[in-house]
């Protein structure tokens, strides 16, 4: 990292104290001088009697003062006193009349440079070098200074300070193979402009927060082997107008004298929003933009500087920035697939001592959603786990709660359920369990426990997919949502009540319903008519309506047909198997935790066929394939129970 701002900030406030203290030093020079030079202050009559009583030898008179010179062998002698100088006419008579005193006059020039010296131009001084002083310690982590707010602020790693490579980064092979030729093209430009080819100006890394962009950015760079800019969008932007503009003017001065390099400006929608239809505007932002917009345009691409940027909402970024010639290309950095998420395990588990019976494969299937940093939290999650009981090695046992821990929270132990929720929440898991076990395409179930935990859950019951899926019909769909309404189902057929606790599966499952008909085009009513569109697909996913309340109405009434006919799908399946649903319940609220294999041999006792059967032949509810997105962790692993 470059060290060269740090030495201007410790140059720039050597002057400024020194300064305060020669300004000190001055000010207690002066006030001392004056006490010297006005010993005492006497008052009027001790003036007249004084002149009675012949003890002045010499006076000398200026316009504010009356400085006198007692005689020897006075009470005052060998000290000087003044007193104010009282517009005495009769003044100088008396001076004449007494024959003895020398009086004179104080030039009236040195007594004014003298008063303005001492009454204006030391407390001037003395404040601008305080206000600089100060001034400096406060914009001091903007620019170190004065003289540097606008300067570029970067940090800049050389060739051998990026010890990251392709080799650290995992599960993201598409992004990395189209990285492939920037990297070329700063290792061997000629090779491409021997052909006519250009380097990209701007590589724009877009994707959910935690997959790694930063750590790709920073990977191009140590497979390049070029120095390395790295700062953040908000860096540029200050309470200043014309201090963003200033500092990327410096960012692309200092990029060309170290050319070929890298510049990253991770976030860089603080600085990029568009300026469509803004209803107020920011001077500052603005300003930095078109800056920013100048300098790709201005810079020569052959001369090696590339741009890489960051977001996790391109949506907002402004059209501009986008066009053809300056971001160039953009590279999606999604969530990773099994396949990457196994290998993105391996990565961070190559430090970490494992048994030699773990499988990262078995983790990779129970984290689908999760992205890269997930990942790396969990097997650090279990790492610590190990050493909390004292082993030396990470066991399967460790990775599998550390999962539990990032979905649901750590065991909350100090919640002691009485008897009769404990009864509640065993049957309400085993509900979701037994639906979800005896419906076609459901992904089989993993883990049904009723050990409360942080996360507010007082149960859950987790599933392990088969295999990993990119595309979801509506009957699965359906079944989804027939299982997450199977906790509920079975409080109605077992106690006859309803409880708060399903609050967490009907907001899932409603909004399943909801993105059937509004996004997914699996209505019959409303045929495949987008009723509404996502927006930050990479955040909240957050959903905007795009009709009128009249046929929101009627989507509400759809939602409701679609959330029933799952419901009552479930409560059918929980009377078919009630006998099933008191065993298995029993076995939950007694052992408190239970695992697939247990759960389905009990279920094979009444289903021998499931031993041997495919599990894609069991009930069936609808059968329609559309395209969907990846589930978020906590949708496809996790039912829970929890207390509002």
């Amino acid at each position: 990292m470059n060290n060269e701002p740090k030495k201007n900030e410790k140059k720039s406030k050597k002057p400024i104290i020194i300064y305060f203290i020669v300004t000190i030093a001055i000010l207690l020079v002066a006030n001392y001088s004056r006490d010297a030079y006005m010993n005492k202050e006497i008052s009027y009559n001790e003036f007249l009697n004084m002149i009675n009583n012949k003890e002045i030898s010499e006076i000398v008179i200026s316009s504010d003062n009356l400085v006198i010179t007692p005689k020897d062998g006075t009470e005052y002698e060998g000290k000087t006193l003044y007193t104010a100088n009282i517009k005495n006419d009769k003044l100088l008579d008396e001076l004449i009349e007494a024959g003895d005193i020398r009086f004179t006059g104080k030039n009236p020039k040195e007594s004014i440079f003298m008063n303005a010296f001492m009454t204006y131009i030391i407390p001037i001084a003395f404040l601008y070098f305080m206000w600089r002083f100060l001034f400096s310690k406060m914009i001091g982590k903007m620019g170190g200074g004065m003289g540097n707010i606008g300067k570029n602020n970067a940090k800049v790693y050389v060739e051998d300070q990026i010890k990251v490579t392709f080799k650290d980064v995992a599960g993201q092979e598409e992004a990395k193979e189209s990285l492939e030729e920037v990297i070329g093209f700063l290792n061997a430009p000629t090779k491409y402009t021997e052909i006519g080819a250009k380097l990209p100006k701007g590589v724009l890394l877009v994707g959910p927060p935690g997959t790694g962009k930063t750590l790709i950015a920073k990977a191009v760079a140590g497979e390049a082997k070029v120095p390395f800019f790295s700062l953040s969008g908000s860096s540029f932007v200050e309470m200043f107008v014309g201090v963003g503009a200033s500092r990327v003017r410096e960012l692309f001065k200092d990029a060309e004298k170290q050319a070929p390099c890298i510049i990253f400006i991770d976030e860089i929608d603080a600085i990029g929003k568009s300026r469509d239809n803004q209803m107020q505007s920011n001077d500052e932002r603005e300003q930095t933009l078109n800056q920013l917009l100048s300098e790709m345009d201005g810079f020569d691409s052959s001369k090696g500087i590339v741009i890489l940027a960051a977001t996790n909402r391109p949506e907002i970024l402004d059209k501009a920035l986008l066009r053809p010639g300056r971001f160039d290309r953009r590279v999606i950095v999604d969530k990773p697939d099994l396949i990457g998420r196994e290998a993105i395990l391996n990565v961070h588990a190559k430090d970490v001592t494992l048994d030699p019976e773990v499988d990262l494969k078995e983790i990779a299937k129970i984290t689908s959603g999760a992205a890269g940093a997930d990942l790396a939290n969990m097997i650090n999650e279990g790492a610590l786990r190990a050493v909390k009981h004292g082993r030396k090695k990470v066991l399967q046992e460790d990775l599998r709660d550390a999962v539990e821990v990032i979905i649901a929270g750590k065991e909350k132990k100090d919640r002691i359920l009485s008897q009769k929720e404990k009864k509640i929440v065993a049957f309400h898991e085993v509900g979701h369990a037994l639906v979800a076990a005896l419906l076609k395409g459901s992904d089989p179930v993993h883990k049904i426990t009723i050990v409360p935990r942080t996360m507010g859950a007082l149960g859950y019951t987790m599933q392990l997919p088969e295999e990993e899926k990119h595309l979801n019909s509506k009957k699965e769909f359906m079944n989804e949502i027939a299982i997450l309404l199977g906790g509920r189902s079975a409080e109605e057929i077992v106690l006859n009540e309803a409880t708060n606790g399903a609050s967490n599966d009907i907001e899932r499952a409603t909004q399943i319903a909801r993105n059937m008909v509004t996004i997914y085009g699996m209505s019959d009513r409303f045929d495949m008519v987008a009723l509404e569109s996502v927006q930050n697909r990479y955040l909240d996913g957050r959903a905007v309506r795009n009709c009128s309340d009249e046929t929101s109405t009627l989507i509400d009434e759809e939602i409701l047909k679609i959330v029933k006919e799952a419901h009552n799908k479930a409560k059918e399946i929980l009377r078919e198997n009630r006998e099933l649903l008191d065993k298995i319940s029993g076995v939950v609220l007694e052992k408190e935790t239970i695992f697939g294999d247990e759960f389905m041999n009990m279920v094979c006792e009444k289903y021998p066929e499931l031993k041997k059967q495919d599990k894609k032949e069991g009930l069936d509810l609808e059968d329609k394939t559309i395209e969907v997105e990846t589930e978020e962790i906590d949708k496809k692993t996790a039912i829970d129970v929890t207390i509002e």
